[in-house]
């Protein structure tokens, strides 16, 4: 069975930093685009970044550009969302998914074919 987990998810205060994971299970993470996406209480899900198999491209929202990082490690199947000097407009669930593509990145929701289920992310003094 193809599955996405994330953990990494917790409070944080303003300034902090978190890393959130994303673990494959029944497939390679090698070969497929990655994305990482959020959405908050009241508002639609929105993309926070994104990699393209073999990490070629990346893209990240101007929202978090500068302060979020996608990375991956074959090894361990699993990729990362390395978010600093966190916000509290950051709160909200966040969502990692995969689609075995070439090599570019895929921006829209619609263009992923594997989702995890989500961890809150919490930035509050």
């Amino acid at each position: 069975q193809l599955q996405l987990v994330e953990s990494g998810g917790a409070m944080v205060q303003p300034g902090g930093s978190l890393r959130l994971s994303c673990a494959a299970s029944g497939f390679s993470l090698d070969t497929y685009a990655i994305g990482w996406f959020r959405q908050a209480p009241g508002k639609d899900r929105e993309g926070v970044g994104c990699i393209s198999s073999g990490d070629v491209y990346s893209y990240y929202a101007d929202s978090v550009n500068g302060r979020f990082t996608i990375s991956r490690d074959n090894a361990k199947n699993t990729v990362y969302l390395q978010m600093n000097s966190l916000k509290p407009e950051d709160t909200a669930v966040y969502y990692c998914a995969a689609v075995l593509l070439p090599t570019r990145v895929v921006t829209t929701e619609k263009g992923y074919s594997y989702w995890g289920q989500g961890t809150q992310v919490t930035v509050s003094s």
